[in-house]
Protein backbone atom coordinates (compact mmCIF):
# COMPACT_ATOMS: atom_id res chain seq x y z
CA UNK A 1 0.00 0.00 0.00
CA UNK A 2 1.43 3.45 -0.89
CA UNK A 3 2.42 5.59 1.97
CA UNK A 4 1.38 8.98 3.23
CA UNK A 5 4.40 10.77 1.38
CA UNK A 6 3.62 9.44 -1.90
CA UNK A 7 -0.14 10.50 -2.16
CA UNK A 8 0.76 13.28 -0.65
CA UNK A 9 3.17 14.26 -3.87
CA UNK A 10 0.66 13.07 -6.16
CA UNK A 11 -1.90 15.25 -4.55
CA UNK A 12 0.08 18.08 -4.97
CA UNK A 13 0.83 17.45 -8.84
CA UNK A 14 -2.14 16.76 -9.56
CA UNK A 15 -3.59 20.23 -7.48
CA UNK A 16 -0.89 22.27 -9.42
CA UNK A 17 -1.86 20.56 -12.96
CA UNK A 18 -5.42 21.68 -12.05
CA UNK A 19 -4.05 25.27 -11.88
CA UNK A 20 -2.95 25.04 -15.26
CA UNK A 21 -6.10 23.73 -16.61
CA UNK A 22 -7.93 26.21 -15.01
CA UNK A 23 -5.53 29.07 -16.27
CA UNK A 24 -5.98 27.79 -19.63
CA UNK A 25 -9.48 27.53 -20.17
CA UNK A 26 -10.01 31.24 -19.01
CA UNK A 27 -7.72 32.24 -21.67
CA UNK A 28 -9.29 30.32 -24.26
CA UNK A 29 -12.73 31.69 -23.23
CA UNK A 30 -11.19 35.38 -23.05
CA UNK A 31 -9.40 34.68 -26.56
CA UNK A 32 -12.82 33.35 -28.04
CA UNK A 33 -14.59 36.01 -27.20
CA UNK A 34 -12.32 38.64 -28.51
CA UNK A 35 -12.05 36.36 -31.57
CA UNK A 36 -15.85 36.39 -32.33
CA UNK A 37 -15.92 39.97 -31.46
CA UNK A 38 -13.11 40.99 -34.17
CA UNK A 39 -15.05 38.42 -36.40
CA UNK A 40 -18.30 40.47 -36.26
CA UNK A 41 -16.75 43.87 -36.27
CA UNK A 42 -14.87 43.15 -39.81
CA UNK A 43 -17.48 40.98 -41.27
CA UNK A 44 -20.22 44.12 -42.84
CA UNK A 45 -16.85 45.51 -44.49
CA UNK A 46 -16.02 42.32 -46.67
CA UNK A 47 -20.04 41.46 -47.05
CA UNK A 48 -20.42 45.13 -48.45
CA UNK A 49 -17.20 43.95 -51.09
CA UNK A 50 -19.27 40.75 -52.37
CA UNK A 51 -21.98 42.72 -52.80
CA UNK A 52 -20.52 45.14 -55.00
CA UNK A 53 -19.06 42.31 -57.29
CA UNK A 54 -22.15 41.03 -57.33
CA UNK A 55 -23.69 44.17 -58.71
CA UNK A 56 -21.21 44.77 -60.95
CA UNK A 57 -21.39 41.06 -62.42
CA UNK A 58 -25.42 41.64 -62.88
CA UNK A 59 -24.79 45.08 -64.69
CA UNK A 60 -21.99 44.90 -66.90
CA UNK A 61 -22.45 41.25 -67.66
CA UNK A 62 -19.68 38.79 -67.93
CA UNK A 63 -16.45 40.14 -66.81
CA UNK A 64 -13.19 38.87 -68.41
CA UNK A 65 -10.90 38.65 -66.12
CA UNK A 66 -7.92 36.42 -64.96
CA UNK A 67 -9.47 35.36 -61.33
CA UNK A 68 -12.00 33.42 -63.78
CA UNK A 69 -9.54 31.21 -65.53
CA UNK A 70 -8.68 27.88 -64.57
CA UNK A 71 -7.77 24.55 -66.14
CA UNK A 72 -10.32 23.04 -67.69
CA UNK A 73 -8.96 19.78 -68.38
CA UNK A 74 -8.31 18.74 -64.90
CA UNK A 75 -4.38 18.11 -65.08
CA UNK A 76 -3.55 21.21 -63.13
CA UNK A 77 -2.52 21.45 -59.53
CA UNK A 78 -4.31 22.30 -56.29
CA UNK A 79 -3.05 23.92 -53.50
CA UNK A 80 -4.68 23.00 -50.28
CA UNK A 81 -4.51 25.65 -47.35
CA UNK A 82 -4.75 23.64 -44.64
CA UNK A 83 -5.26 26.42 -41.10
CA UNK A 84 -3.97 24.37 -37.70
CA UNK A 85 -2.49 25.84 -34.86
CA UNK A 86 0.23 26.57 -33.60
CA UNK A 87 -0.40 25.01 -29.75
CA UNK A 88 -1.92 21.55 -28.67
CA UNK A 89 -3.77 21.03 -26.01
CA UNK A 90 -6.89 21.34 -27.83
CA UNK A 91 -8.46 18.40 -27.87
CA UNK A 92 -9.50 16.36 -31.65
CA UNK A 93 -8.92 20.29 -33.20
CA UNK A 94 -5.80 19.73 -34.98
CA UNK A 95 -6.28 15.92 -36.20
CA UNK A 96 -9.70 16.31 -37.41
CA UNK A 97 -8.33 18.94 -39.82
CA UNK A 98 -5.84 16.39 -40.73
CA UNK A 99 -8.31 13.67 -41.92
CA UNK A 100 -9.95 16.47 -43.74
CA UNK A 101 -7.24 17.49 -45.63
CA UNK A 102 -5.85 13.97 -46.28
CA UNK A 103 -9.26 13.67 -47.90
CA UNK A 104 -9.20 16.49 -50.05
CA UNK A 105 -5.95 15.78 -51.23
CA UNK A 106 -7.17 12.35 -52.61
CA UNK A 107 -10.33 14.03 -54.45
CA UNK A 108 -8.14 16.47 -56.10
CA UNK A 109 -5.60 16.75 -58.98
CA UNK A 110 -2.12 17.05 -57.86
CA UNK A 111 -2.59 18.77 -55.00
CA UNK A 112 0.39 20.86 -53.05
CA UNK A 113 0.03 21.86 -49.62
CA UNK A 114 0.28 25.52 -48.05
CA UNK A 115 0.06 25.26 -44.24
CA UNK A 116 -0.70 28.10 -41.66
CA UNK A 117 0.47 26.68 -37.89
CA UNK A 118 3.34 24.98 -36.57
CA UNK A 119 1.06 21.86 -35.58
CA UNK A 120 0.48 21.45 -39.12
CA UNK A 121 3.72 21.64 -40.65
CA UNK A 122 5.26 19.02 -38.25
CA UNK A 123 2.43 16.27 -39.02
CA UNK A 124 2.53 17.11 -43.09
CA UNK A 125 6.27 17.37 -43.24
CA UNK A 126 5.85 13.28 -43.07
CA UNK A 127 3.34 13.05 -45.73
CA UNK A 128 3.79 11.76 -49.19
CA UNK A 129 2.15 15.29 -50.42
CA UNK A 130 4.23 17.99 -51.20
CA UNK A 131 4.48 21.21 -49.25
CA UNK A 132 5.11 24.62 -50.76
CA UNK A 133 5.19 26.83 -48.06
CA UNK A 134 4.03 27.55 -44.22
CA UNK A 135 3.18 30.55 -42.62
CA UNK A 136 4.39 31.30 -39.70
CA UNK A 137 3.08 34.12 -37.86
CA UNK A 138 4.20 35.78 -34.07
CA UNK A 139 0.87 36.97 -33.37
CA UNK A 140 -1.53 34.97 -32.10
CA UNK A 141 -4.74 36.35 -33.09
CA UNK A 142 -5.05 36.68 -36.73
CA UNK A 143 -4.60 39.86 -38.18
CA UNK A 144 -5.88 41.59 -41.62
CA UNK A 145 -1.96 42.11 -42.98
CA UNK A 146 -1.59 38.27 -41.98
CA UNK A 147 -4.61 37.50 -44.39
CA UNK A 148 -3.45 40.08 -47.23
CA UNK A 149 0.38 38.11 -47.12
CA UNK A 150 -1.48 34.84 -48.13
CA UNK A 151 -3.92 36.12 -50.58
CA UNK A 152 -1.14 37.82 -51.98
CA UNK A 153 1.05 34.84 -52.23
CA UNK A 154 -2.08 32.53 -53.23
CA UNK A 155 -2.66 34.77 -56.36
CA UNK A 156 0.40 35.25 -57.89
CA UNK A 157 0.98 31.75 -57.70
CA UNK A 158 -2.38 31.10 -59.18
CA UNK A 159 -2.08 34.09 -61.60
CA UNK A 160 1.46 32.11 -62.77
CA UNK A 161 -0.03 29.38 -63.83
CA UNK A 162 1.43 27.21 -60.74
CA UNK A 163 -2.19 26.43 -59.43
CA UNK A 164 -5.33 26.08 -61.34
CA UNK A 165 -7.11 25.68 -58.07
CA UNK A 166 -6.89 26.72 -54.92
CA UNK A 167 -8.84 25.75 -52.08
CA UNK A 168 -8.58 26.42 -48.01
CA UNK A 169 -9.78 24.02 -44.98
CA UNK A 170 -10.77 25.24 -41.63
CA UNK A 171 -12.23 24.24 -38.79
CA UNK A 172 -15.82 26.50 -39.15
CA UNK A 173 -17.78 26.75 -35.80
CA UNK A 174 -21.63 25.82 -36.28
CA UNK A 175 -21.88 26.39 -32.38
CA UNK A 176 -19.30 26.01 -29.39
CA UNK A 177 -20.17 22.73 -28.86
CA UNK A 178 -19.99 21.65 -32.93
CA UNK A 179 -16.21 22.24 -34.77
CA UNK A 180 -16.67 20.35 -37.77
CA UNK A 181 -13.80 21.00 -40.81
CA UNK A 182 -14.86 22.96 -43.82
CA UNK A 183 -13.37 23.48 -47.29
CA UNK A 184 -14.06 26.62 -49.32
CA UNK A 185 -12.87 26.98 -53.08
CA UNK A 186 -10.77 30.49 -52.96
CA UNK A 187 -9.82 30.42 -56.56
CA UNK A 188 -10.91 30.53 -59.53
CA UNK A 189 -14.18 32.46 -59.05
CA UNK A 190 -17.28 30.74 -60.39
CA UNK A 191 -19.76 33.86 -62.37
CA UNK A 192 -22.44 31.51 -62.15
CA UNK A 193 -22.62 31.29 -58.45
CA UNK A 194 -21.37 35.37 -58.00
CA UNK A 195 -23.81 36.43 -60.50
CA UNK A 196 -26.90 34.16 -59.60
CA UNK A 197 -27.04 33.56 -55.90
CA UNK A 198 -29.13 31.38 -52.96
CA UNK A 199 -31.81 33.23 -50.65
CA UNK A 200 -29.31 32.22 -47.60
CA UNK A 201 -25.91 33.81 -49.31
CA UNK A 202 -24.72 37.40 -49.21
CA UNK A 203 -25.86 38.05 -52.02
CA UNK A 204 -29.28 37.67 -51.64
CA UNK A 205 -30.38 41.33 -51.18
CA UNK A 206 -27.95 42.15 -54.67
CA UNK A 207 -30.26 39.53 -56.34
CA UNK A 208 -33.53 40.79 -55.52
CA UNK A 209 -32.44 44.23 -56.44
CA UNK A 210 -33.31 45.69 -60.16
CA UNK A 211 -29.82 46.05 -62.87
CA UNK A 212 -28.97 49.16 -62.06
CA UNK A 213 -26.50 51.33 -64.87
CA UNK A 214 -23.23 51.89 -63.41
CA UNK A 215 -19.73 53.50 -65.34
CA UNK A 216 -17.02 51.39 -63.95
CA UNK A 217 -13.93 53.38 -64.77
CA UNK A 218 -11.64 52.57 -66.11
CA UNK A 219 -13.55 49.78 -67.21
CA UNK A 220 -15.74 46.55 -65.43
CA UNK A 221 -12.41 44.81 -65.84
CA UNK A 222 -10.48 46.90 -63.86
CA UNK A 223 -12.40 47.36 -61.11
CA UNK A 224 -13.03 44.13 -60.95
CA UNK A 225 -9.77 43.00 -60.63
CA UNK A 226 -9.19 46.31 -58.07
CA UNK A 227 -11.59 44.62 -55.21
CA UNK A 228 -11.20 40.59 -56.06
CA UNK A 229 -8.05 41.00 -54.15
CA UNK A 230 -9.52 42.30 -51.48
CA UNK A 231 -12.62 39.85 -51.41
CA UNK A 232 -10.04 36.53 -51.15
CA UNK A 233 -8.05 38.45 -48.43
CA UNK A 234 -11.41 39.02 -46.97
CA UNK A 235 -12.31 35.65 -47.53
CA UNK A 236 -8.90 34.37 -45.47
CA UNK A 237 -9.20 36.56 -43.01
CA UNK A 238 -13.13 35.01 -42.02
CA UNK A 239 -10.99 31.76 -42.10
CA UNK A 240 -8.45 32.48 -40.32
CA UNK A 241 -10.70 34.70 -37.81
CA UNK A 242 -12.84 31.17 -37.41
CA UNK A 243 -10.30 28.56 -37.14
CA UNK A 244 -8.97 30.58 -34.72
CA UNK A 245 -12.44 30.84 -32.65
CA UNK A 246 -12.72 27.38 -32.83
CA UNK A 247 -9.07 26.45 -31.88
CA UNK A 248 -10.23 28.43 -28.38
CA UNK A 249 -13.13 26.72 -27.95
CA UNK A 250 -12.03 23.29 -28.92
CA UNK A 251 -9.11 23.96 -26.06
CA UNK A 252 -11.69 25.37 -23.77
CA UNK A 253 -13.52 22.04 -24.24
CA UNK A 254 -10.64 20.08 -23.38
CA UNK A 255 -9.41 22.34 -20.54
CA UNK A 256 -12.82 21.85 -18.98
CA UNK A 257 -12.83 18.01 -19.27
CA UNK A 258 -9.13 18.17 -17.38
CA UNK A 259 -10.34 19.84 -14.94
CA UNK A 260 -12.96 17.81 -14.46
CA UNK A 261 -10.87 14.44 -14.84
CA UNK A 262 -8.04 16.01 -12.33
CA UNK A 263 -10.89 17.12 -9.46
CA UNK A 264 -11.91 13.22 -10.03
CA UNK A 265 -8.26 12.24 -9.50
CA UNK A 266 -7.83 14.36 -7.06
CA UNK A 267 -11.19 13.27 -4.60
CA UNK A 268 -9.72 9.61 -5.34
CA UNK A 269 -6.05 10.29 -4.16
CA UNK A 270 -7.76 12.22 -1.16
CA UNK A 271 -9.60 9.10 -0.07
CA UNK A 272 -6.70 7.03 -0.44
CA UNK A 273 -5.32 9.32 1.58
CA UNK A 274 -7.80 9.23 4.53
CA UNK A 275 -7.71 5.36 4.41
CA UNK A 276 -4.29 4.87 4.94
CA UNK A 277 -3.74 7.81 7.51
CA UNK A 278 -7.29 6.21 9.11
CA UNK A 279 -4.85 2.57 8.63
CA UNK A 280 -1.64 3.82 10.24
CA UNK A 281 -3.43 5.78 12.97
CA UNK A 282 -5.27 2.17 14.18
CA UNK A 283 -2.15 0.47 13.31
CA UNK A 284 -0.58 2.86 15.94
CA UNK A 285 -3.33 2.95 18.61
CA UNK A 286 -2.94 -1.07 18.25
CA UNK A 287 0.53 -1.28 19.32
CA UNK A 288 -0.29 0.97 22.40
CA UNK A 289 -2.58 -1.02 23.70
CA UNK A 290 -0.77 -4.12 22.91
CA UNK A 291 2.22 -2.73 24.55
CA UNK A 292 0.36 -1.53 27.30
CA UNK A 293 -1.40 -4.65 28.15
CA UNK A 294 2.26 -6.42 27.80
CA UNK A 295 3.29 -4.08 30.78
CA UNK A 296 0.78 -4.84 32.57
CA UNK A 297 0.87 -8.72 32.60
Amino acid sequence: MANLRDIRVRMKTIAQTLKVTNAMNLISTAKLRKGRRLLADTEPYFNRIQKTMAELLRSAGRVESPYFAGDSTGAGRTGVIAVTSDKGLAGGYNANIFHYVLDVCKKVNNPILLLIGNIGQHYFVNTPYMVLENFSFASSMPTLEEAQEIAEYVISQFTWGVFSEVRIVYTHMYSMMKLQPAERVVLPFNIEKMSHVSPDSAFSEVEKQKPLNFEYIPSPEGVFDALAPQYITGLIYGCLVEAYASEQSARMSAMDEASKNAHDILDKQQLMYNHVRQTAITQEVTEIVSGASALMD
